[in-house]
């Protein structure tokens, strides 16, 4: 493709997104209803050996790929939690694709590096955290969590597991709930730490971590030999929303020397209104803080940021310098090769940049406010139907709710039925979830062409699709 095709072929792809983000996306069910396998059938055996023309490409994306799609930017996708996305960050998404820059160090990209910086350094005061951190922006809060674990791992070893590995040390052990993101676990494989030294913490009746038992099982572990490393303490659990007591775990891990991290990937967005704040009092305790702008910040996916309070222990977890990454600048730039997993690195800070310069802060909480203000209105209209009960929150703007029937095993079946029932039929999207070993439905409210009317319309067709089931 010559330089002019590509501006032809761009003008078109760009109306077509225009389209979709204009409304185009509501031609489509949230969720399509086909089988395993379908859209590989339609898909050739082989590569083509020739190449093909763009028109014929794209007429492939827009009959396979499009309508085989879950629209998460579709405005009733109430499902897990958002992967917003907005116009000015589609637009920076273009840019950086057509920049094709590598932020690894300074030297590769200094405006980049230095516009990553000053990005944290915004989001960091919008949302009111301790403002003698550091940030950098990681893909997801998986690998966050995944930093978190292997710096709480190297301070407990005093250094040494990175270069002589785990054998010679006491065993390390972790804390978290049971509410906490699948991520933990697997950063506890990826650490070569393992499933055992984790610790699942007990729940309050708030489905929050239960810190006086915390602090026992820390006291039994210290008594076993075992050596106290690390506490992933929840803001905003993925199943109900629910949040551990930040100040209280934080107390606890000061005073034993222990990392602790505060995943916040979801709710850590709606810090930047300060009536929200209280829900991460006692950060200044903790030791690191992930939220993802990709979830509810209007930014696309990928984009989380991973805050520290010492980025020296960071960089000396991940650090590695060959010859031929040295340069005249090494020791006294910013190099994000050295804060987390990744060597080559997206310039993400751009559509950060363009997002909140776009919205503005009062911009971008009143869509947060919006959002919350109408899971507040829904749990009220949800509370006076006799056929549905709400089973938490609504937590920010997260519910979790089921249907009411004569016994709890019929309310078990027929809420099982009623999520599969909405979710194959693709007018909205819901998630399935356990609370307290029993079924419940979760709708979180978080997209960013959701309206008031999405809900209620939503809603409404939940209720009329759960009259079709059978008590």
């Amino acid at each position: 493709m010559d330089i002019k095709d590509f501006r032809k072929n761009a003008h078109d792809m760009v109306d077509w997104m225009a389209d979709y983000m204009e409304g185009g996306v509501c031609d489509y069910p949230v969720r399509p209803v086909i089988t395993p396998g379908e859209i590989k059938a339609k898909l050739p055996a082989a590569a083509p050996i020739e190449g093909e023309s763009f028109g014929a490409i794209f007429k492939d994306f827009e009959d396979i790929a499009v309508p085989g799609l879950t629209h998460w930017q579709h405005p009733r996708f109430f499902g897990y939690f958002p992967a917003n996305s907005s116009p000015p960050s589609v637009l920076a998404e273009m840019l950086t694709a057509a920049l094709g820059v590598n932020v690894m160090m300074w030297e590769t990209s200094p405006a980049a590096t230095e516009i990553e910086e000053q990005m944290l350094v915004w989001l960091r005061d919008m949302s009111g955290l301790p403002p003698s951190w550091q940030g950098v922006i990681q893909d997801t809060a998986s690998i966050a969590t995944l930093c978190a674990v292997l710096t709480a791992r190297e301070r407990a070893t005093g250094w040494q597991s990175n270069s002589t590995g785990l054998r010679h040390q006491p065993q390390l052990t972790y804390y978290t709930s049971s509410e906490s993101h699948s991520s933990v676990m697997k950063a506890m494989r990826i650490a070569g730490i393992g499933d055992e030294a984790l610790r699942s913490v007990p729940l309050g009746d708030d489905l929050a971590m239960d810190a006086s038992a915390l602090k026992g099982m820390i006291a039994d572990d210290i008594l076993a030999g075992k050596k106290p490393t690390g506490i992933v303490a929840t803001v905003g659990t993925t199943s109900t929303g629910a949040v551990d007591p930040v100040r209280a775990i934080g107390e606890i891990a000061n005073a034993h020397n222990i990392h602790l991290h505060v995943d916040s990937a979801w709710a850590g967005s709606a810090m930047i209104c300060p009536e929200f704040r209280n829900l991460i009092d006692g950060l200044e305790l903790a030791d690191s803080f992930v939220s993802n702008p990709h979830k509810w910040l209007m930014t696309n996916f990928d984009c989380s940021v991973y805050y520290v309070k010492d980025a020296d222990a960071l960089k000396r977890t991940f650090s590695i310098l060959p010859e031929y990454l040295k340069t005249k600048e090494t020791g006294t730039v910013t190099d994000y090769r050295d804060w987390g997993v990744q060597l080559g690195r997206r310039f993400r800070a751009m559509k950060l940049w363009f997002v909140m310069r776009s919205y503005g802060v009062s911009g971008l909480q009143k869509i947060i406010r919006n959002h919350i203000a109408w899971a507040n209105e829904l749990a009220e209209i949800i509370q006076v139907d006799k056929d549905f009960e709400i089973v938490t929150g609504p937590n920010l703007s997260l519910i979790c709710f089921r249907v009411v029937a004569k016994d709890a095993y019929q309310s078990d079946a027929l809420t099982e039925k009623l999520v599969q029932l909405v979710n194959d039929d693709g007018f909205t999207y819901l998630t399935r979830t356990i609370v307290k070993g029993r079924p419940a439905i979760r709708i979180q409210i978080g997209q960013t062409q959701t309206t008031r009317q999405d809900v209620l319309d939503a809603w409404e067709h939940i209720v009329n699709l759960k009259k079709t089931l059978k008590n």
